[in-house]
């Protein structure tokens, strides 16, 4: 697959375009990466100025300005002004990209405008050969996703359509897959017969950030669960792939998702921390989940009868994303009692920094065997690589559908979840809290929730 020969991003005046892609654009320009007419699309009323001014600030802001990098982006910039629903904004459009034959066309805009922008695209002659970058919630539910799949798919076929969930660009993650296959003593204890529980928390210690009316679209469930946190157990649990293509990975990932069991409202708990009724744009009697927990299992030979717990919340007492796999205790105690908090685990830190460590025991010094915890810690440094936009909008651009998330994909993750969407009581808890007591039911008759803790330094 050839490289894209322009990029249009339509939603270029709102807050996406704003924080995240002007500096990630900027980025790849400094790294040699961007040489391509870039297309802004936004409301009528601005100007190619307005965009540049717009970007300069955004890149100071966000990414830290450098003056050659950006002289060569705003070299680059184009501008087309107009109402989505208008045929004339993708004429305009049309006649922007000139000689350019194969655009990726990126749509920073609410789902709601998909097929508007999509219908228009193939109206003006702009989607032949071209490719279609589409931003996450794809879809509330498993109808509405498969709903939006067919309009897409009525102008893109599925390889030109690429889903972005920034989450799986993040250094950290990548690490994660690449820990789990670059290492070959992981492999014989990865599985039900060594493996007695993992753990995914997922904590922000701020709450929904003047975003309330976002928020009560969403949740917890349909904002980070059915995608950023069904990706991670994914990449924690899939067999490696047949092949190092694209679609073989993505095969893979597909055949874990259709592997779960769609939740029952019983292995859910969900949470609402107080202050949330508050928040402007809130219902005064929101049922809106600004925490979860649940439990999930995955039927299949490496995983039958391993528990996953899940986590995740807004007002925690801290912001980071842990997993935790508990190993089986051994079969004999030939030594002192060993609870089974101390027992073997790995542990990863996929933010906001990247921690890899091994739980073990060894023996206290003295006459006595007994032992004590010890933890083996690696850390990595994800200082200087690329943002998460930054490596998917270029992967877009080159035609590398590897980290981005197939029509089939999406929908097996809205079936797993689909049964709990907004199912059961939301119960209060507060700030600073790790969610409702009630979410101890979850884990109950195995590890409590193992609650991460701020980092130790480590002596020089």
């Amino acid at each position: 697959m050839s490289a894209s020969d322009a990029l249009v991003f339509f939603g270029a005046s709102g807050d996406l375009a704003y924080k995240k892609i002007f500096p990630a654009l900027q980025s790849m320009v400094r790294r040699g990466e961007l040489d391509i007419p870039i297309i802004g699309v936004a409301r009528p009323g601005w100007t190619l100025e307005q965009l540049r001014e717009r970007a300069r600030a955004s890149c100071t802001e966000y990414g830290g300005l450098d003056e050659v990098a950006f002289a060569k982006l705003s070299s680059l910039l184009r501008f087309v002004g107009g109402d989505y629903g208008e045929a004339a904004t993708f004429t305009a459009l049309k006649q922007a990209l000139g000689d350019a034959r194969s655009p990726v066309h990126y749509l920073a805009i609410p789902p709601s405008l998909f097929g508007t922008v999509v219908q228009g695209l193939a109206a003006a002659g702009c989607a032949e050969h071209a490719r279609v970058i589409v931003e996450k919630p794809f879809g509330r539910d498993l109808a509405s996703a498969q709903a939006l799949n067919r309009l897409v798919h009525e102008v893109f076929p599925e390889p030109m359509v690429f889903r972005i969930d920034h989450y799986l660009g993040k250094e950290e993650v990548q690490n994660l897959l690449y820990f789990r296959f670059a290492n070959a003593f992981l492999e014989p204890i990865w599985n039900r017969n060594y493996i007695d529980s993992v753990q995914i928390t997922m904590a922000e210690q701020f709450g929904v950030q003047g975003r309330g009316k976002f928020y009560e679209e969403v949740g917890a469930i349909r904002d980070v669960v059915q995608n950023h946190l069904l990706q991670i157990m994914v990449l924690l649990t899939m067999d490696p792939p047949y092949g190092r293509d694209a679609e073989a990975m993505r095969a893979e990932k597909l055949r874990l998702f259709r592997a779960m069991k769609p939740l029952a409202p019983e292995d859910v708990v969900r949470g609402q921390f107080r202050g949330y009724l508050d928040e402007e744009g809130v219902a005064p009697n929101s049922q809106v989940e600004t925490f979860v927990a649940l439990r999930l299992q995955i039927d299949s030979w490496r995983w039958a009868g391993v528990p996953f717990y899940i986590r995740a919340g807004k007002c925690m007492p801290m912001t980071v994303t842990e997993v935790k796999v508990d190993l089986k205790q051994p079969p004999l105690d030939i030594f002192d009692g060993i609870s089974p908090a101390a027992s073997n685990y790995v542990r990863f830190r996929l933010s906001p920094e990247v921690i890899i460590s091994i739980g073990a025991r060894a023996k206290r010094p003295g006459e006595e065997m007994e032992g004590e915890a010890v933890e083996l810690v690696a850390r990595h440094s994800a200082a200087g690589s690329k943002g998460p936009y930054e490596r998917l909008l270029g992967d877009a651009i080159r035609g590398d559908s590897s980290l981005f998330t197939r029509d089939d994909s999406v929908e097996a993750a809205w079936s797993v979840v689909e049964p709990v969407l907004g199912a059961g009581p939301v119960l209060l808890y507060e700030p600073g809290t790790w969610g409702p007591s009630e979410a101890q039911v979850v884990v109950e008759g195995t590890e409590p929730w193992h609650d991460p803790q701020p980092e130790k330094s480590t002596p020089c």
